[in-house]
Protein backbone atom coordinates (compact mmCIF):
# COMPACT_ATOMS: atom_id res chain seq x y z
CA UNK A 1 0.00 0.00 0.00
CA UNK A 2 1.30 3.52 -1.10
CA UNK A 3 1.12 6.81 1.31
CA UNK A 4 1.71 10.16 -0.36
CA UNK A 5 3.88 12.24 2.07
CA UNK A 6 1.93 15.59 3.07
CA UNK A 7 4.23 18.69 2.48
CA UNK A 8 4.81 21.59 4.60
CA UNK A 9 3.52 24.65 3.71
CA UNK A 10 5.36 28.19 3.74
CA UNK A 11 2.93 29.00 7.45
CA UNK A 12 4.61 26.14 8.54
CA UNK A 13 1.55 24.31 8.76
CA UNK A 14 1.14 20.45 7.52
CA UNK A 15 -0.99 19.84 4.47
CA UNK A 16 -2.49 16.86 3.20
CA UNK A 17 -2.62 15.98 -0.34
CA UNK A 18 -5.01 16.78 -2.33
CA UNK A 19 -7.22 13.68 -2.52
CA UNK A 20 -7.29 13.18 1.49
CA UNK A 21 -9.15 16.45 1.78
CA UNK A 22 -12.00 15.67 -0.48
CA UNK A 23 -12.68 12.27 1.44
CA UNK A 24 -12.20 14.17 4.50
CA UNK A 25 -15.00 16.56 3.41
CA UNK A 26 -16.99 13.42 1.96
CA UNK A 27 -17.02 12.33 5.36
CA UNK A 28 -17.87 15.23 7.54
CA UNK A 29 -21.04 15.80 4.95
CA UNK A 30 -22.05 11.96 5.84
CA UNK A 31 -21.72 13.04 10.05
CA UNK A 32 -23.68 16.06 9.72
CA UNK A 33 -26.82 13.84 7.55
CA UNK A 34 -26.72 11.06 10.13
CA UNK A 35 -26.85 13.51 13.36
CA UNK A 36 -29.85 15.19 10.64
CA UNK A 37 -31.31 12.29 10.55
CA UNK A 38 -31.45 11.15 14.32
CA UNK A 39 -32.83 14.62 15.21
CA UNK A 40 -35.72 14.69 12.38
CA UNK A 41 -36.79 10.99 14.17
CA UNK A 42 -36.37 12.02 17.40
CA UNK A 43 -38.65 15.14 16.63
CA UNK A 44 -41.18 12.96 14.98
CA UNK A 45 -41.37 10.87 17.63
CA UNK A 46 -42.06 13.47 20.31
CA UNK A 47 -44.76 14.84 18.22
CA UNK A 48 -46.91 12.24 16.37
CA UNK A 49 -46.07 9.57 19.65
CA UNK A 50 -47.35 11.65 21.79
CA UNK A 51 -50.78 13.08 20.65
CA UNK A 52 -52.59 9.13 21.15
CA UNK A 53 -52.19 9.63 24.82
CA UNK A 54 -52.87 13.69 24.85
CA UNK A 55 -56.14 12.85 22.76
CA UNK A 56 -57.14 9.99 25.13
CA UNK A 57 -56.72 13.10 28.27
CA UNK A 58 -58.56 14.89 26.12
CA UNK A 59 -61.50 12.51 25.43
CA UNK A 60 -61.23 11.24 29.25
CA UNK A 61 -61.88 14.68 30.05
CA UNK A 62 -64.75 15.76 28.36
CA UNK A 63 -66.21 11.80 29.34
CA UNK A 64 -66.19 13.80 32.77
CA UNK A 65 -67.40 17.11 31.61
CA UNK A 66 -70.61 15.37 30.18
CA UNK A 67 -72.12 14.01 33.34
CA UNK A 68 -73.16 17.13 35.40
CA UNK A 69 -73.24 17.35 39.18
CA UNK A 70 -76.35 18.32 41.05
CA UNK A 71 -77.41 19.21 44.15
CA UNK A 72 -79.24 16.49 46.19
CA UNK A 73 -81.05 15.84 49.67
CA UNK A 74 -82.71 13.73 51.93
CA UNK A 75 -85.56 15.10 53.08
CA UNK A 76 -86.80 12.62 55.76
CA UNK A 77 -89.98 13.00 57.39
CA UNK A 78 -90.56 16.33 59.62
CA UNK A 79 -94.06 17.69 61.23
CA UNK A 80 -95.36 20.34 59.14
CA UNK A 81 -98.18 22.31 60.57
CA UNK A 82 -101.24 22.78 58.41
CA UNK A 83 -101.47 26.74 57.51
CA UNK A 84 -103.85 28.75 55.68
CA UNK A 85 -103.02 32.86 54.90
CA UNK A 86 -105.35 35.12 54.20
CA UNK A 87 -105.55 38.94 55.04
CA UNK A 88 -108.73 41.03 56.10
CA UNK A 89 -109.57 44.13 57.80
CA UNK A 90 -110.27 44.98 61.44
CA UNK A 91 -113.60 45.92 63.47
CA UNK A 92 -114.42 46.63 66.37
CA UNK A 93 -115.97 42.61 67.45
CA UNK A 94 -119.12 44.42 68.57
CA UNK A 95 -119.92 47.79 67.56
CA UNK A 96 -122.07 50.01 69.09
CA UNK A 97 -123.41 52.87 67.35
CA UNK A 98 -124.41 55.69 69.75
CA UNK A 99 -127.33 58.61 68.31
CA UNK A 100 -130.32 60.47 69.73
CA UNK A 101 -133.06 58.25 71.64
CA UNK A 102 -135.19 61.12 71.84
CA UNK A 103 -136.78 63.82 70.19
CA UNK A 104 -133.09 66.12 70.33
CA UNK A 105 -132.29 69.43 70.29
CA UNK A 106 -129.21 72.14 70.76
CA UNK A 107 -126.15 69.80 71.77
CA UNK A 108 -124.44 71.59 74.31
CA UNK A 109 -121.82 69.82 75.41
CA UNK A 110 -119.87 66.97 73.90
CA UNK A 111 -117.85 65.03 76.34
CA UNK A 112 -115.62 62.13 75.32
CA UNK A 113 -113.19 62.01 72.39
CA UNK A 114 -112.05 59.61 69.79
CA UNK A 115 -109.90 57.16 71.55
CA UNK A 116 -111.06 57.68 75.00
CA UNK A 117 -112.59 54.72 77.04
CA UNK A 118 -115.67 55.08 78.81
CA UNK A 119 -117.86 53.34 80.94
CA UNK A 120 -121.65 52.18 80.89
CA UNK A 121 -124.32 54.42 81.46
CA UNK A 122 -121.54 57.55 80.91
CA UNK A 123 -122.77 60.71 79.30
CA UNK A 124 -121.24 61.32 75.62
CA UNK A 125 -122.64 64.43 75.29
CA UNK A 126 -125.98 66.45 76.36
CA UNK A 127 -128.63 68.35 74.85
CA UNK A 128 -130.19 71.48 76.07
CA UNK A 129 -133.36 70.94 77.94
CA UNK A 130 -134.73 74.28 79.24
CA UNK A 131 -138.13 73.96 77.98
CA UNK A 132 -138.11 70.20 79.09
CA UNK A 133 -137.10 71.30 82.66
CA UNK A 134 -140.04 73.58 82.99
CA UNK A 135 -142.61 71.25 81.43
CA UNK A 136 -141.06 68.40 84.42
CA UNK A 137 -141.84 71.20 86.96
CA UNK A 138 -145.56 71.90 86.05
CA UNK A 139 -145.98 68.52 86.47
CA UNK A 140 -144.28 68.06 89.08
CA UNK A 141 -147.38 70.58 89.93
CA UNK A 142 -150.10 68.65 88.64
CA UNK A 143 -149.50 65.96 91.18
CA UNK A 144 -149.54 68.21 94.06
CA UNK A 145 -153.18 69.08 93.25
CA UNK A 146 -154.18 65.50 92.67
CA UNK A 147 -152.89 64.43 95.32
CA UNK A 148 -155.00 67.31 97.71
CA UNK A 149 -157.88 66.18 95.86
CA UNK A 150 -157.62 62.73 96.33
CA UNK A 151 -156.98 64.12 100.18
CA UNK A 152 -160.42 65.48 100.19
CA UNK A 153 -162.54 63.03 98.50
CA UNK A 154 -161.12 60.64 101.03
CA UNK A 155 -162.16 62.84 104.09
CA UNK A 156 -165.30 63.42 102.70
CA UNK A 157 -166.36 59.77 102.31
CA UNK A 158 -165.14 59.51 106.22
CA UNK A 159 -167.33 61.98 107.40
CA UNK A 160 -170.08 60.22 105.00
CA UNK A 161 -169.46 57.10 106.05
CA UNK A 162 -170.21 58.32 109.96
CA UNK A 163 -173.03 59.86 109.13
CA UNK A 164 -174.75 57.12 107.20
CA UNK A 165 -175.39 55.19 110.24
CA UNK A 166 -177.19 57.95 111.97
CA UNK A 167 -179.41 58.02 108.61
CA UNK A 168 -178.59 61.67 107.86
CA UNK A 169 -177.32 60.95 104.75
CA UNK A 170 -178.01 57.99 102.57
CA UNK A 171 -176.45 55.12 100.88
CA UNK A 172 -176.10 56.35 97.62
CA UNK A 173 -174.54 59.66 98.66
CA UNK A 174 -171.82 57.56 100.56
CA UNK A 175 -171.05 55.10 97.03
CA UNK A 176 -170.68 58.87 94.74
CA UNK A 177 -168.00 60.17 97.71
CA UNK A 178 -166.27 56.26 96.62
CA UNK A 179 -166.26 56.99 93.47
CA UNK A 180 -165.44 60.42 93.52
CA UNK A 181 -161.94 59.38 96.16
CA UNK A 182 -161.20 56.70 93.57
CA UNK A 183 -161.34 59.25 90.86
CA UNK A 184 -158.99 61.17 92.95
CA UNK A 185 -156.42 58.36 93.39
CA UNK A 186 -156.33 57.76 89.66
CA UNK A 187 -155.52 61.21 88.91
CA UNK A 188 -152.87 61.28 91.09
CA UNK A 189 -151.70 57.91 89.51
CA UNK A 190 -152.07 59.25 86.18
CA UNK A 191 -150.25 62.70 86.84
CA UNK A 192 -147.31 60.93 88.46
CA UNK A 193 -146.90 58.63 85.40
CA UNK A 194 -146.54 61.39 83.41
CA UNK A 195 -143.85 63.16 85.54
CA UNK A 196 -142.63 59.77 85.09
CA UNK A 197 -142.62 60.02 81.50
CA UNK A 198 -141.46 63.48 81.10
CA UNK A 199 -138.47 62.23 83.27
CA UNK A 200 -137.56 59.71 80.97
CA UNK A 201 -137.77 61.90 78.05
CA UNK A 202 -135.55 63.78 80.21
CA UNK A 203 -133.28 61.59 80.47
CA UNK A 204 -132.64 60.83 77.01
CA UNK A 205 -131.45 64.42 76.51
CA UNK A 206 -128.01 63.04 77.93
CA UNK A 207 -126.78 60.37 75.28
CA UNK A 208 -124.74 57.89 77.22
CA UNK A 209 -122.48 55.06 76.40
CA UNK A 210 -124.88 51.65 76.11
CA UNK A 211 -121.99 50.14 76.90
CA UNK A 212 -118.60 50.24 78.24
CA UNK A 213 -116.36 50.07 75.98
CA UNK A 214 -113.70 52.20 73.57
CA UNK A 215 -114.57 55.60 71.69
CA UNK A 216 -114.13 55.28 67.91
CA UNK A 217 -115.54 58.25 66.40
CA UNK A 218 -117.70 61.21 67.25
CA UNK A 219 -119.42 62.96 64.41
CA UNK A 220 -121.17 65.97 66.99
CA UNK A 221 -119.84 69.42 67.88
CA UNK A 222 -121.83 71.40 70.56
CA UNK A 223 -123.98 73.76 68.82
CA UNK A 224 -125.36 71.55 66.52
CA UNK A 225 -129.15 70.72 66.01
CA UNK A 226 -129.36 66.95 66.24
CA UNK A 227 -132.57 64.33 66.22
CA UNK A 228 -133.31 60.95 65.93
CA UNK A 229 -132.74 61.24 62.52
CA UNK A 230 -129.72 62.38 62.56
CA UNK A 231 -128.02 59.11 62.54
CA UNK A 232 -125.14 57.75 64.26
CA UNK A 233 -123.00 60.64 66.29
CA UNK A 234 -120.81 58.15 68.29
CA UNK A 235 -119.06 54.38 67.28
CA UNK A 236 -117.45 52.61 70.35
CA UNK A 237 -115.96 49.30 70.36
CA UNK A 238 -117.85 47.16 73.65
CA UNK A 239 -115.02 46.36 75.75
CA UNK A 240 -112.44 47.65 73.33
CA UNK A 241 -112.62 44.26 72.12
CA UNK A 242 -111.20 43.81 68.16
CA UNK A 243 -111.29 41.59 65.73
CA UNK A 244 -110.25 40.69 62.29
CA UNK A 245 -112.68 39.86 59.20
CA UNK A 246 -110.78 37.53 56.61
CA UNK A 247 -112.12 35.73 53.66
CA UNK A 248 -111.63 32.58 52.89
CA UNK A 249 -112.45 30.32 49.95
CA UNK A 250 -115.26 27.42 50.67
CA UNK A 251 -112.21 24.57 50.91
CA UNK A 252 -110.49 26.76 53.51
CA UNK A 253 -113.58 27.18 54.94
CA UNK A 254 -114.05 23.92 55.62
CA UNK A 255 -110.43 22.58 57.36
CA UNK A 256 -110.82 25.54 59.96
CA UNK A 257 -113.32 25.41 63.10
CA UNK A 258 -114.06 27.94 66.08
CA UNK A 259 -110.63 28.53 68.39
CA UNK A 260 -107.90 27.41 66.08
CA UNK A 261 -105.24 29.58 66.58
CA UNK A 262 -104.22 32.47 64.52
CA UNK A 263 -101.10 34.86 63.91
CA UNK A 264 -102.02 38.59 62.63
CA UNK A 265 -99.57 41.07 61.07
CA UNK A 266 -101.00 44.59 60.66
CA UNK A 267 -99.79 45.94 57.35
CA UNK A 268 -96.98 48.30 57.82
CA UNK A 269 -95.67 46.34 60.72
CA UNK A 270 -93.55 43.46 62.08
CA UNK A 271 -95.38 42.79 65.36
CA UNK A 272 -97.83 40.12 65.27
CA UNK A 273 -101.25 39.29 67.62
CA UNK A 274 -102.06 36.14 69.00
CA UNK A 275 -105.96 35.96 67.76
CA UNK A 276 -108.54 32.84 67.67
CA UNK A 277 -111.40 32.32 65.49
CA UNK A 278 -114.62 33.15 67.10
CA UNK A 279 -117.07 32.37 64.48
CA UNK A 280 -117.03 31.13 60.99
CA UNK A 281 -119.82 32.30 58.54
CA UNK A 282 -122.53 30.01 57.86
CA UNK A 283 -122.90 30.77 54.07
CA UNK A 284 -121.04 31.57 51.22
CA UNK A 285 -120.83 33.77 48.73
CA UNK A 286 -122.02 32.76 45.59
CA UNK A 287 -120.15 35.28 43.56
CA UNK A 288 -116.85 35.43 45.10
CA UNK A 289 -117.43 31.39 46.50
CA UNK A 290 -115.72 32.46 50.03
CA UNK A 291 -116.87 33.17 52.91
CA UNK A 292 -115.92 35.37 56.14
CA UNK A 293 -114.38 34.31 59.18
CA UNK A 294 -114.26 36.32 62.36
CA UNK A 295 -110.56 36.19 64.40
CA UNK A 296 -111.01 38.27 67.75
CA UNK A 297 -108.07 39.98 68.91
CA UNK A 298 -106.71 41.75 72.13
CA UNK A 299 -106.38 45.25 72.60
CA UNK A 300 -103.57 47.40 71.22
CA UNK A 301 -103.15 50.52 70.16
CA UNK A 302 -101.31 49.04 66.79
CA UNK A 303 -104.64 47.56 66.03
CA UNK A 304 -107.09 49.95 64.21
CA UNK A 305 -110.25 49.57 63.22
CA UNK A 306 -110.51 49.84 59.21
CA UNK A 307 -106.88 49.06 59.00
CA UNK A 308 -105.61 46.01 57.03
CA UNK A 309 -104.25 42.71 58.28
CA UNK A 310 -102.71 39.30 57.21
CA UNK A 311 -103.56 36.49 59.30
CA UNK A 312 -102.11 32.87 58.97
CA UNK A 313 -104.93 30.25 60.38
CA UNK A 314 -102.93 27.05 61.94
CA UNK A 315 -105.29 24.24 61.15
CA UNK A 316 -103.77 20.96 62.31
CA UNK A 317 -100.37 19.29 61.43
CA UNK A 318 -99.09 17.01 59.28
CA UNK A 319 -96.23 14.35 59.18
CA UNK A 320 -94.56 14.10 55.44
CA UNK A 321 -91.44 15.06 53.64
CA UNK A 322 -90.43 18.95 52.94
CA UNK A 323 -88.92 20.10 50.00
CA UNK A 324 -87.99 23.12 48.64
CA UNK A 325 -89.90 24.51 46.18
CA UNK A 326 -87.25 24.25 43.45
CA UNK A 327 -87.32 20.43 43.79
CA UNK A 328 -90.68 20.09 42.82
CA UNK A 329 -91.41 20.04 38.82
CA UNK A 330 -94.75 20.19 37.04
CA UNK A 331 -96.36 19.55 34.14
CA UNK A 332 -99.69 18.51 32.01
CA UNK A 333 -99.24 15.07 33.80
CA UNK A 334 -98.85 16.72 37.15
CA UNK A 335 -96.28 17.52 40.04
CA UNK A 336 -93.18 15.54 40.03
CA UNK A 337 -89.65 15.59 41.33
CA UNK A 338 -86.22 13.91 40.08
CA UNK A 339 -84.59 10.76 42.46
CA UNK A 340 -81.22 10.09 42.09
CA UNK A 341 -80.87 6.26 42.06
CA UNK A 342 -78.21 3.27 43.25
CA UNK A 343 -76.57 3.52 39.99
CA UNK A 344 -76.80 7.79 40.00
CA UNK A 345 -78.88 7.72 37.69
CA UNK A 346 -82.44 10.25 37.08
CA UNK A 347 -85.74 8.78 37.95
CA UNK A 348 -89.20 10.52 37.90
CA UNK A 349 -91.37 10.09 40.34
CA UNK A 350 -94.50 11.69 40.38
CA UNK A 351 -95.75 13.28 44.05
CA UNK A 352 -98.89 15.10 45.34
CA UNK A 353 -98.62 18.42 46.97
CA UNK A 354 -99.49 19.51 50.47
CA UNK A 355 -99.18 22.48 52.22
CA UNK A 356 -97.06 25.27 50.58
CA UNK A 357 -95.17 27.48 52.97
CA UNK A 358 -91.82 29.75 53.23
CA UNK A 359 -90.66 26.45 54.99
CA UNK A 360 -90.85 24.36 51.93
CA UNK A 361 -93.45 22.24 49.94
CA UNK A 362 -94.98 19.36 51.82
CA UNK A 363 -95.30 15.73 50.32
CA UNK A 364 -98.37 14.18 50.84
CA UNK A 365 -97.55 11.01 48.43
CA UNK A 366 -95.09 10.15 46.13
CA UNK A 367 -92.02 9.80 48.62
CA UNK A 368 -91.23 8.27 51.86
CA UNK A 369 -88.42 10.50 52.83
CA UNK A 370 -85.30 8.14 52.05
CA UNK A 371 -84.65 9.16 48.45
CA UNK A 372 -82.05 11.54 47.30
CA UNK A 373 -84.08 14.22 45.32
CA UNK A 374 -82.56 16.49 43.06
CA UNK A 375 -82.96 20.28 44.26
CA UNK A 376 -82.22 22.20 41.95
CA UNK A 377 -81.64 22.25 38.11
CA UNK A 378 -84.62 19.34 37.36
CA UNK A 379 -85.91 21.17 34.22
CA UNK A 380 -82.15 20.67 32.47
CA UNK A 381 -82.21 16.64 33.32
CA UNK A 382 -83.78 13.56 31.42
CA UNK A 383 -84.86 9.96 32.59
CA UNK A 384 -81.90 7.63 32.86
CA UNK A 385 -79.76 10.55 32.26
CA UNK A 386 -76.23 9.78 34.59
CA UNK A 387 -75.54 12.68 37.28
CA UNK A 388 -72.96 13.28 40.03
CA UNK A 389 -74.72 13.92 42.95
CA UNK A 390 -73.99 16.20 45.57
CA UNK A 391 -75.50 16.07 48.97
CA UNK A 392 -77.10 19.80 50.06
CA UNK A 393 -75.24 21.41 53.15
CA UNK A 394 -77.41 21.54 56.33
CA UNK A 395 -78.80 24.49 56.45
CA UNK A 396 -77.26 26.48 59.72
Amino acid sequence: MNYEPGTIGNDGRYALPEGDSGRSRRALWIAIAIVAIVLVALIGFWAFGSKPAAKEQVAGGDANKQVPSVTITVPGRQTVARTITTTGSIAAKVDMPVGVAGEGGRVTAVLVQPGQWVKAGQVLATIDRSVQVETQASQAAQIAVARSDARLAQAELDRAQQLVDRGFISKADVDRRTATRDAALARVKVAEAQLQEIRARNSRLSIRAPAGGLVLTRSVEPGQIVSAGSGVLFRLAAGGELELRAALSDADMSQIHVGIPVAVVPVGTTQSFDGRVWQIAPVIDPQSRQGTVRIALPYSSVLRPGGFASATLTSGASVAPLLPQSAVQSDAKGNYVYIVGAKDEVARRDVKVGQVSDAGVAITSGLNGTERVVVAAGAFLNPGQKVNPVRQKARI
